[in-house]
Formats: structure tokens, C-alpha cells, sequence
């Protein structure tokens, strides 16, 4: 749908955060008159003060909070749904002659520029921030928008044909795509965000996205050794340019560097132009960020793992020194056998484990390891009590590492308010007497 179809259009804002925020900056700015209607599960009150300030001066805003911020969604000729609401949450309750769409959906019908989308289940953050600074060696005017916390419509205004953005694409913002980007960048696909999507199909076909609707004309770059990502590969019509992902690349964080320099020969970018600008790359925060050395122990933040693989990719990356690692979180139903085999592999002498996974992870521990030496395990329920005993077991010399493998809304806001407080905290317990 383009943008000027909807001018005459009664629009609804589903889901108020920072995209739903930056698809209204966008419209109202667009179309300075037009009432537009805001739904989110959250009160009004519970909403930060700037956004209750920015909604109080609007005089053409019709909320719907709370409970029953969905009742009206039949009422508008056009959705644009956030990506943290389930769509199949949606569907039942729009008519045929609604429009259900997303900001990613409305970005790529009225993008006059190139799109290179990257998805993955892990590994697309650093990926797309790596291709990025890749482009700009190479003089290329790239911008790094999407999942990476750039809503992408204040971009949109100034856009050109000369434009190439390099998109991170969560299957949240690609499930109902009915465009796929010119070059699409396919990393890994593992079970997650099973609570929303439901189960691993639905996943699995929400990511299938962003090569389903790709042209002859069009780029697949993809990890053939990942069997799904092989498969999805056989539904586009895209030149398919295959990669083998490497453990060892040289840099100091846990990414596959192959895509990266095939992007980068896309647009004609040397290798060697390509290499300058991985070298001097620093890793994203919470991705195997280091925090530093205290009290002789080496600490890593690596809260972005929110799923088993992730957790270990970080523990093939720091290798046999990680002497403690902090993992658990909220429940998705991801499986942990795999994990648990790798920790009763590893040299990890501690276990940290926050609830619900925590429970999990052990018992598949305990199975993997019926007669052999267990490591010590604690579970914990606050990061600071975590932090406390990673200090007391962690031996000098050796790595403690936060790796969850699974998300933080039990305890956490977010990953990265999870990662900011182990950081706190290792900072703080670095000098305080401990118990």
C-alpha cells in the first residue's frame, strides 16, 4: 500500500511502542489533520511520560487502552500492526475489506531505495551491523534500520533510489510480508519465539518471508549447512548464492563474516575494503560484550543469547576457560538438550540458573551426565545474588559468563536491562566484601 492511498483512509496504531511511536510521527506529520486511532494493552498510565505528553498534545488521537484495546479493530479500513502483537492474534477479528499491514510492509512498498534484509534466528545484529560498516567503506550511503532498533518510516521521508538499507528482520516483522527484499541474507533458523509464533511451522514460515516473493532479479544469500534455511532456499526465484559459516574468522565477536564480504562483492566493494572495515568493528553490546577483568576473573555479558545455540556459539567462541556461566530466563519451550550436552562437555565448574529454564536446563544436565561429575549448581533469583556467587566460585584466571539461552520477561524488561544490571553489579561486587 503506498502512503498517499492513505490519506483518505481511517487509520488504526496497533501496539504503542517505539514503532508504533514512529509510524505515528510519520502520518501525522503526513497528514496533519487526520484523526488517528492508538490501541496497546498498556493503561494510559502505564505508558512513559513523554508518550503520555506526546499523546496529551494531540488533538486528533482516539485511544483504546487496556484490557480491551482489540474491540475496535474492525472499525478502521486500516491495521498497522506492531510486531510485538501476535498476528494470528489480529486475523480473526479483521474483515475482508480491511488492510492488515506493518511498518516493514509500508517501508517496502514506498522504498524508492534498495533493501538488503537480514534474518536469522541468531547472529543477524552483529551481521547487519558488520555489512553496514562494510558499505560505508565502500562509499556506499547505507543506513542500518529495523529489528536493530531503528523504526524505519523516520527514514523513509528523505529516502532515494541511491538509498540502501540494510534491514534487520525479526519474523515478527516478517510474518505477513507480501514483498521480500532485493538481497536477503539467511543466517540460521532454531526453534524460538515459539510462545508467540506458537510452534516451530508458523516460525518457520513467518521467516520464509523475506525470500518468498524475491524476483530473478533478486540476491539469496544463505547458510547452506542449516538443513530449514537450505529448504527455504528451494522457494525463491532469487539468485541463490550459498555460504559455509566458519567458527574461526579472525574477529573478536561470534558472527559468520562469509555473508558479509558476498554482500559487499554485490556492490563491488574489494575485499580487502571489506576486511578494514571488520577489523576495527567493535562488538554490539550484550553479544559476548566483555565487562573486564575484576578480582582476577574475566567477565562477559552475552544477554542477547535468548536461545540454547546462541549460549553455545559463546561457549565455542571463549573456549575451555569459562569456568562459571550464568544462564535461565523465561520459558518459551525451547528444547535444552543440546545445551545441557555442551555444558557436560565443557570445563564449567558452576552453574548459576535463574528461573523457569534454569530448572530445565539441570535436569537435561543430569541426563546427560547420569554417571559422570556434575558441576556445582546454585539457582538464584536476583542478578545481584547471581553476580555474588559467581565471584565466591569463579577461580582466578578463569571466565564467568552470562549466557542465558533463553529470554528475560520473567525477571528482566529485556535483555538489555539483564545485561546492564550484571554489568552493575560485577562492577559493584569488584570492591564490596562479599559474604
Amino acid at each position: 500500500m503506498l502512503i498517499a492511498e492513505l490519506k483518505d483512509k481511517e487509520i488504526l496504531i496497533l501496539g504503542f511502542g517505539r514503532e508504533g511511536q514512529d509510524s505515528f510521527l510519520f502520518l501525522r506529520t503526513k497528514f496533519p489533520q487526520k484523526s488517528i486511532g492508538i490501541a496497546d494493552q498498556k493503561e494510559f498510565d502505564q505508558l512513559a511520560p513523554e508518550t503520555q505528553k506526546l499523546l496529551n498534545r494531540d488533538r486528533k488521537v482516539v485511544l483504546y487502552m487496556g484490557d480491551s484495546y482489540l474491540a475496535q479493530v474492525n472499525k478502521y479500513d486500516v491495521v498497522i500492526k506492531s510486531p510485538g502483537i501476535p498476528r494470528g492474534l489480529v486475523l480473526p477479528l479483521v474483515k475482508k475489506s480491511q488492510v492488515l499491514c506493518s511498518q516493514t510492509s509500508l517501508f517496502f512498498d514506498n522504498c524508492p531505495g534498495t533493501i538488503v534484509g537480514i534474518t536469522g534466528t541468531k547472529g543477524k545484529s552483529t551481521t547487519a551491523s558488520l555489512i553496514y560498516e562494510v558499505l560505508k567503506q565502500g562509499k556506499i550511503k547505507a543506513h542500518l534500520i529495523g529489528n536493530i532498533e531503528q523504526p524505519v518510516f523516520q527514514f523513509l521521508e528523505a529516502a532515494t533510489k541511491d538509498d540502501v538499507y540494510v534491514y534487520e528482520l525479526s519474523s515478527f516483522q516478517l510474518e505477513g510480508l507480501q514483498k521480500s527484499p532485493h538481497i536477503a541474507v539467511f543466517l540460521n533458523l532454531y526453534p524460538e519465539h515459539l510462545d508467540h509464533h506458537g510452534d516451530f511451522k508458523t516460525y518457520v514460515q513467518a521467516k520464509a518471508s523475506i525470500a518468498k516473493f524475491q524476483t530473478p532479479e533478486d540476491y539469496f544469500i544463505f547458510n547452506e549447512t542449516d538443513p530449514e534455511v537450505s529448504r527455504i532456499a528451494k522457494l525463491t526465484k532469487a539468485a541463490k548464492i550459498p555460504f559455509t559459516p566458519t567458527r574461526e574468522n579472525g574477529a573478536s565477536f561470534v558472527a559468520a563474516t562469509e555473508p558479509v564480504f558476498l554482500v559487499a562483492e554485490l556492490f563491488d566493494i574489494s575485499k580487502e575494503k571489506a576486511q578494514k572495515a571488520i577489523a576495527v568493528f567493535k562488538p554490539l553490546a550484550h553479544r559476548l560484550e566483555l565487562v573486564g577483568e575484576k578480582r582476577g576473573i574475566t567477565f562477559y555479558n552475552d544477554s542477547l543469547a535468548t536461545i540454547p545455540e546462541a549460549t553455545i556459539a559463546a561457549l565455542d567462541a571463549l573456549g575451555e576457560n569459562v569456568a562459571t556461566l550464568i544462564a535461565g530466563g523465561f520459558d518459551r519451550g525451547v528444547p535444552m538438550g543440546k545445551l545441557a550436552q555442551r555444558i557436560a562437555e565443557s570445563n564449567i565448574k558452576t552453574l548459576v540458573l535463574f528461573p523457569t529454564t534454569g530448572e530445565k536446563l539441570w535436569k537435561e544436565i543430569e541426563k546427560a551426565q547420569p554417571n559422570g561429575e556434575l558441576p556445582k549448581h546454585f539457582f538464584a533469583n536476583t542478578m545481584a545474588d547471581a553476580v555474588e556467587i559467581c565471584y565466591r566460585e569463579t577461580p582466578k584466571g578463569k571466565i564467568c559468563l552470562l549466557s542465558p539461552a533463553a529470554s528475560s520477561f520473567n525477571m528482566f524488561r529485556d535483555y538489555k536491562e539483564r545485561g546492564e544490571e550484571f554489568k552493575k553489579f560485577v562492577k559493584l561486587y569488584a570492591t564490596k566484601k562479599l559474604s
